[in-house]
């Protein structure tokens, strides 16, 4: 089965463009008002939605993990509810989708495509919005309240006073970057995701963030070494790298030596830096999901590599949290929700060995 969902999505994957442009045309002329309610920039942008969509569910399919386009769904009704899009606008996009997949594709791979495509589908009468990510037995959750109100009003000063009164409390640096940092982001990017701030707002809120964490760099980079490497990078064209960043310096603060490569990486630099720097842990961050085959390909290269298949593999980011059984598709050791849990998880992985 998993070779029959591999070359179903695969199959797709090759023909997003084609396929998006056709289903736009479509659409625009069974609703020829969608012309003068979005103007001429209306057919690019859903041509764009429409390839996001047929990437999602592709990926969705070779990963044989329904939960990562319901997901999708469920993020891409909100989203395009924030530029007038209805819910029937969508629901006819993915209807439109269903007939060209019916009409294009052989039985074996149309119905695997159907299937996720449907669960897809009747997603888009249930999603909700997400809720905040500031709960409010959390701790720190005034402090990350403040911090994040800081931030959004582009007030980097009293954004840092935040941090120098928890350090000053004696809050440790892990509390700091789980609770403040970490949970502010996530806020942010539901922000966005909501229409509430811009993008520009929220790159100058990362931007911040990650200054704030710089700062913070001489409290711990005295740690002494514990003798064990990780290397952390991101997959693919992939660009959001702060999660990866915060997961870097956790274990930094645990005395581990790290290479941290960031976002954009090409995967012949990642399995060389595992060669040159001995390291015992990889770390990948995926936060989109149709990153998600890259992760599985570069992992069974490294698998496949004499000189790197030792090492252990954990992957983590925002697919992985949907479904927390992904990991073993893409062939990882292990999977971290969280900067303190991959810390648990990396230990627990080398023990074994």
């Amino acid at each position: 089965m998993n070779d029959t969902n591999n070359a179903a999505g695969e199959v797709l994957l090759r023909q997003v463009d084609r396929l998006a442009e056709q289903i736009t045309e479509r659409q625009y002329e069974i609703q020829p008002e969608l012309e003068l309610k979005y103007g001429p920039s209306g057919k690019i942008k859903t041509t764009q939605d429409t390839k996001y969509s047929l990437s999602f569910l592709a990926e969705s399919v070779m990963l044989k993990s329904p939960s990562l386009f319901t997901q999708y769904v469920s993020w891409l009704k909100i989203l395009v509810a924030r530029y007038q899009v209805t819910e029937e606008d969508l629901r006819i996009n993915f209807t439109l989708i269903q007939e060209i997949l019916e009409q294009t594709y052989k039985e074996t791979d149309r119905e695997l495509l159907l299937d996720y495509l449907e669960k897809g589908i009747q997603e888009i009468a249930t999603a909700q919005p997400i809720p905040t990510y500031i709960a409010e037995n959390q701790p720190y959750r005034e402090n990350t309240e403040l911090y994040l109100r800081s931030l959004l009003s582009a007030d980097r000063k009293g954004a840092w006073s935040v941090i120098e009164q928890l350090l000053a409390a004696g809050t440790s640096i892990q509390d700091i970057y789980l609770f403040i940092f970490q949970k502010s982001q996530l806020e942010i990017g539901r922000l966005w995701h909501m229409g509430s701030i811009t993008v520009a707002q929220e790159h100058l809120c990362t931007a911040a963030t990650q200054a704030n964490m710089s700062k913070l760099y001489p409290y711990w980079l005295t740690k002494e070494n514990n003798g064990y490497k990780l290397l952390a990078a991101c997959v693919g064209s992939e660009l959001h790298e702060i999660g990866l960043r915060m997961l870097t310096d956790h274990f930094e603060m645990e005395g581990w030596d790290t290479y941290y490569l960031g976002a954009n990486v090409p995967k012949e630099g990642i399995t060389e830096s595992i060669q040159k720097y001995n390291v015992d842990v990889l770390a990948l961050s995926v936060t989109m999901t149709f990153h998600v085959h890259l992760a599985k390909r570069l992992i069974s290269e490294v698998r496949s590599n004499p000189a790197t298949k030792q090492v252990s593999i954990i992957v983590g980011g925002l697919p992985f949290n949907i479904d927390p059984e992904l990991w073993r598709e893409v062939g990882a050791d292990g999977y971290a929700h969280d900067a303190g849990s991959a810390i648990e998880v990396a230990y627990s992985l080398l023990s074994s060995k």
